[in-house]
């Protein structure tokens, strides 16, 4: 029972209420939190509805992308009083850059976006006194900037890609490729831009194809179809 008293005793000294020597509340750190988290939210949901949401027609990756936002952000956050900014960030990233969901390999693009989501993340967590605001607002304005003019101004192409077993042996032949980019496109009923070859099995009399298409207009046929 001494013990338990003594566990669950509350300090009141000069630094403010303690409950097992830690703060019960740090009025500045608890500001700051809530400011940068809000900031934070405002730049990841610019990137990822304002800009990836109306280029892409993976919307899977909505969920992922604010919640490793928001769960790496209270991470530095929270840690970044620790005498490890650098090299935590770096650590972070190196651990994120050989990241491969088993069930679904994640496109370049996605990759990406994702990449640019812990960045941001980690940039508004950890960013100390030392920076002023002006400057944390610019970085995060020119990566948005940046992205902006990648999407829209560039119009830069977003490819996906199928696997098809191609059971047509004869027209994988060389010569006869536009036969069969025609064939396929009647099949599929998508404006394959290009194809690869990338395993053919000449006991069962079949190919294995990986066809590419652009994003946007397997969007707009899907639209169409409904």
């Amino acid at each position: 029972m001494q013990l338990l008293n003594v566990l669950l005793q509350t300090v009141v000294d000069s630094d403010g209420i303690k409950f097992l020597g830690i703060k019960l509340i740090n009025i500045e750190d608890f500001i700051s939190l809530l400011v940068r988290f809000a900031f934070n939210t405002i730049i990841i949901l610019a990137i990822v509805i304002g800009l990836y949401a109306k280029n892409s027609r993976r919307k899977d990756f909505y969920f992922s992308y604010i919640a490793v936002s928001v769960a790496i952000f209270l991470l530095c956050f929270l840690l970044g009083s620790v005498k490890m900014e650098l090299g935590f960030a770096l650590g972070l990233f190196a651990v994120f850059s050989i990241i491969r969901y088993r069930t679904d390999s994640i496109p370049i693009k996605e990759m990406t976006y994702l990449f640019v989501v812990i960045i941001v993340s980690v940039i508004n967590a950890l960013a100390n006194k030392k920076i002023s605001y002006v400057e944390l607002v610019s970085t995060n304005l020119l990566i948005v900037g940046s992205l902006y003019i990648l999407e829209k101004i560039l119009h830069l192409r977003q490819e996906l890609s199928y696997r098809v077993l191609y059971e047509k042996i004869e027209n994988v032949q060389a010569g006869k490729e536009d036969e069969l980019l025609a064939d396929l496109k009647t099949r599929t009923g998508i404006n394959i831009t290009r194809f690869e070859i990338d395993k053919i099995d000449f006991l069962r009399d079949v190919a294995y194809i990986n066809i590419f298409f652009d994003v946007n207009n397997k969007k707009a046929l899907d639209e169409g179809e409904k």
